[in-house]
């Protein structure tokens, strides 16, 4: 039996097993290779490790966690279930025992149904402005309207640019009138699609055949958690997410959850420290689980 399995392999999940393995405790990561941020060319807000591609974040990551003995295994989890005074985790090839389980599988991104968006997505159709807002500054952006949130967005992309255009879609007069505020031209009318060109965004098409050029466009997608895993197992849940502690510890006993499938906001920073709480948290539960069986 595994002391604890760690279910995703991202900056949460890996930054948890190396605490906990540095703890001299048995850790597995069970990864399905399949990272959120795989399309972008570098981390960035990351202390020491801004503009790091993922793909190497992750690689050292692992090897970290394996010099300190915690195994990293590729594959996709099937099920995860209580069994007696532990878990069982499925897998394609066998099944693994856990006293203790961290779930750190991730939200997708659901994009608009635009032709272009998914093909442009993580090079210069993007989402969050302090992770790509550097690499755009003082270019003509773009804003696509298609969320309440989209305005937010609009607002807080114009700190990186004096040319911020808001493709309208459906727009309110209060969010009119702040974006009037702030300096962003509105474009009203459907957007049709994208103009790509030499593999770079060149601007946006409106339905009536006219292009507004642009060489970003944010883009404000629905995000959805991979949390299958954990409502299975009958984690409650508060506004559509597994409810957790600061901890990150769900209402069922044994069983953590970190980064973005929890926490919508939190960037590949702030993941790796929601791993390194939950961590030291699991540990502490794991001793006093021992000192209760030590004494009977």
């Amino acid at each position: 039996m595994e002391e604890v399995v760690v279910i995703g392999g991202g900056a949460g999940g890996l930054n948890a097993a190396l605490v906990l393995a540095r703890a001299r405790r048995q850790v597995m990561v069970v990864d399905s290779g399949a990272p959120r941020n795989a399309p972008a060319q570098g981390v960035h807000g990351f202390l020491s490790r801004d503009g790091m591609p993922p793909a190497e974040l992750v690689a050292a990551g692992r090897a970290e966690v394996e010099r300190y003995g915690g195994r990293v295994v590729p594959s996709d989890v099937r099920a995860l279930r209580v069994a007696g005074d532990g878990f069982e985790v499925e897998l394609a090839e066998w099944t693994i025992r856990a006293r203790r389980v961290i779930v750190a599988t991730g939200l997708r991104d659901e994009l608009p149904e635009l032709p272009g968006i998914r093909e442009r997505w993580g090079k210069d159709v993007l989402h969050c402005p302090y992770c790509h807002g550097w690499e755009v500054r003082g270019e003509p952006v773009g804003v696509l309207g298609t969320r309440p949130e989209s305005v937010h967005q609009a607002l807080l992309v114009r700190q990186w640019s004096d040319d911020v255009v808001f493709f309208a879609g459906t727009l309110d007069e209060p969010g009119r009138a702040k974006l009037t505020a702030r300096g962003v031209r509105i474009v009203d009318g459907r957007v049709d699609g994208l103009v790509v060109e030499d593999d770079r965004l060149r601007g946006v098409r409106l339905a009536d055949g006219s292009v507004v050029e642009r060489s970003a466009l944010f883009v404000a997608p629905t995000f959805v958690p991979n949390d299958v895993l954990l409502t299975g197992l009958g984690c409650a849940r508060v506004d559509g997410w597994v409810a957790v502690d600061p901890s990150g510890r769900t209402s069922v006993a044994g069983v953590w959850a970190v980064g973005n499938v929890v926490d919508p906001r939190a960037q590949v920073v702030t993941a790796a420290a929601a791993g390194a709480t939950a961590a030291a948290a699991v540990n502490l539960d794991l001793i006093e689980e021992e000192m209760l069986e030590g004494a009977l």
